[in-house]
C-alpha cells in the first residue's frame, strides 16, 4: 500500500514525488518506457547526447532572486540555485518579413525594439505588461481569448502576431488562439524572465530530480506501464500494470494527460470526455563541424514566420514550413563552448499524415522534409548546410511512441483541468493538461498538485 502512486516519470511526476517523499509519504512513480523525462528527455546516438524537447529552460531569474516560479521550485524541492547550473541566453528574436524584434532576459530590450519597430504602440505595450495577471491565477482567465484581449490593447495586428508567435510555439495547445491566462504565464516566462540552459543539457535537471527523489526513499519503476486504474465506490484504490501486477494506493497522480488517463479508468466510456490536442511538431537536428557563431549565427532562438499573418494550426500536409523555431544550444553564455555545434529547427506537423505512412515511405519523407525544413530556416539565418556532419529528425509519431500523448500533441489537450481534479475523489491530473507547460511550469504543476491534494490532507 502506497500513499501515492504517480503515473509518468516526467518533470511533473518527479517533482510531485520529491515533494511527497520529503514529508515521509511512500511514493511509487511508474513509467512505461525505459527512461525518464517524458516530453523533456535525452538520448544518445553516434556517441553524442541529444536533448528531446528542451530548447531552453524558461522562467530564468538570477541567483538570489526570491520571487517567481524558479525560486519557488528551488524552495519547495530543497534545491540550491547552483544544482541546476542554468546559464542565460545570449539573445533571441522574432523575425517576420522585413521586421524583427530582438529580446533577451531583460524586458527593456524588447520594449526598445517595440518602440523602434512600432513607435505608436509603445504605450500600449507598456499597458499590456502592467496588466498581466499573477502566476497563481492561471484559472482566472481560462477560456478568455488572448487574441481578443491583447488585440484591444495592442492595435497593430502585426505586433500582436509577433508577440503571440513565441508564446504559442512554446506553450499553446489551442489552434489559432490561446487562453489569456496561458498567454500571461508564457509572456512572463519568456519575455519578463527569459531563457537559460544547463551546460550539459536537460539530463542535468533530470538526474538531480531522480537523485533527490531516491535519496528521500521514493520508488521509481521503469518499464512499468499502467493498464488500468482500479476503482471502488468512486475512488481510485490502485493500478493494474501491463504485466498484470496490482498495486494499491491511497491516491493517484497522473501526468499522462487527461484523455490518456480517462482511458485507464474502468468505465472510460462514461468518463468526462474532452478533445485531445492536435498540435504536434517535427524537429530537425543538424550537427556542425564548427560553432554556429563561426558561421555568423549568434542568436539563441529565432522564432520565424514568412508572412505578416501568423498561422497556428494543424497543417493539411505533413509539415508547415511557413513558420518555425531555430535554436542553437551553443548560443548561451557558457564559460567555455560546447564540444559540438548544433542547430535545431522545429516546425508544425500533422500526426495523422505521418502515422499513415508505410515504413519505407516514412523514412523517405523524413529525408525529404529535413531538406525542406532547413531550406525554410536558412531564410532567417546564415546558411549552415555546408558545415553539417550529421543529422537526425523526429516526427509526431516519434513523440507519440515515447510519450503516449494522443496525436503526438506536445502541449496536450486544448482544454486544461486547472484544479487537477477528476471524476474520482482521489485521482488527480498534473503536468501539461493541468495547465502549466515548459520545464519549470510542469515542475511547478507537480508541486502544486502534491501540496493541494496530498499534503494538506495529511
Amino acid at each position: 500500500m502506497y500513499d501515492t502512486i504517480i503515473i509518468g516519470a516526467g518533470m511533473s511526476g518527479l517533482a510531485a514525488g520529491i515533494r511527497l517523499a520529503y514529508y515521509d509519504q511512500s511514493v511509487c512513480i511508474l513509467e512505461r518506457h525505459t527512461t525518464i523525462g517524458g516530453l523533456n528527455s535525452f538520448y544518445r546516438l553516434g556517441g553524442r547526447n541529444y536533448d528531446v524537447g528542451l530548447h531552453a529552460v524558461t522562467n530564468f531569474t538570477p541567483k538570489g532572486t526570491k520571487r517567481g516560479p524558479l525560486a519557488r521550485l528551488l524552495r519547495q524541492l530543497r534545491f540550491r540555485w547552483d544544482d541546476f547550473a542554468l546559464v542565460p541566453q545570449i539573445g533571441s528574436k522574432v523575425a517576420f518579413p522585413g521586421i524583427e524584434l530582438k529580446f533577451n532576459n531583460d524586458i527593456e530590450l524588447l520594449t526598445s525594439e517595440v518602440t523602434r519597430a512600432f513607435p505608436d504602440q509603445t504605450d500600449n505595450f507598456l499597458r499590456l505588461i502592467d496588466g498581466l495577471i499573477d502566476y497563481d491565477q492561471i484559472d482566472e482567465a481560462a477560456g478568455e481569448s488572448a487574441r481578443g484581449i491583447v488585440g484591444e490593447i495592442i492595435t497593430d495586428p502585426l505586433l500582436v502576431d509577433m508577440l503571440l508567435c513565441p508564446l504559442m510555439f512554446y506553450g499553446c495547445a489551442r489552434p489559432r488562439d490561446m487562453d489569456y491566462g496561458q498567454f500571461c504565464i508564457m509572456f512572463r516566462s519568456i519575455f519578463l524572465e527569459g531563457f537559460s540552459r544547463p551546460f550539459a543539457g536537460v539530463r542535468v535537471l533530470l538526474k538531480n530530480l531522480v537523485r533527490r527523489y531516491r535519496e528521500l526513499g521514493g520508488e521509481l519503476r521503469l518499464r512499468a506501464g499502467v493498464r488500468r486504474i482500479v476503482e471502488e465506490d468512486g475512488r481510485a484504490v490502485g493500478v493494474e500494470l501491463d504485466d498484470g501486477t496490482l498495486l494499491e494506493s491511497r491516491r493517484i497522480f497522473s501526468s499522462a494527460g487527461w484523455s490518456e488517463t480517462m482511458r485507464m479508468c474502468q468505465k472510460s466510456d462514461l468518463m468526462p470526455q474532452r478533445a485531445s490536442g492536435e498540435l504536434s511538431f517535427t524537429e530537425t537536428i543538424s550537427v556542425l563541424d564548427r560553432q554556429p557563431a563561426d558561421l555568423g549565427h549568434h542568436e539563441t532562438i529565432i522564432f520565424f514566420n514568412d508572412s505578416n499573418e501568423f498561422h497556428w494550426e494543424k497543417p493539411d500536409g505533413l509539415v508547415d514550413v511557413r513558420s518555425g523555431v531555430i535554436c542553437s544550444p551553443n548560443n548561451f553564455c557558457y564559460e567555455k563552448p560546447l564540444d559540438v555545434g548544433m542547430i535545431r529547427v522545429t516546425s508544425l506537423a500533422n500526426y495523422d499524415r505521418w502515422a499513415g505512412l508505410p515504413e519505407e515511405r516514412y523514412r523517405l519523407e523524413k529525408l525529404a522534409w529535413y531538406d525542406r525544413i532547413v531550406d525554410s530556416a536558412v531564410r532567417f539565418m546564415p546558411d549552415f548546410r555546408r558545415a553539417v556532419t550529421d543529422t537526425d529528425m523526429f516526427t509526431p509519431t516519434t513523440i507519440r511512441r515515447f510519450t503516449g500523448h494522443d496525436n503526438g500533441a506536445v502541449y496536450g489537450a486544448p482544454d486544461k483541468q486547472t484544479d487537477g481534479t477528476t471524476h474520482l475523489k482521489n485521482l488527480y491530473i498534473c503536468g501539461t493538461d493541468q495547465g502549466w507547460v515548459g520545464i519549470i511550469g510542469t515542475i511547478i504543476s507537480g508541486i502544486m498538485i502534491a501540496n493541494r491534494y496530498a499534503l494538506r490532507e495529511g
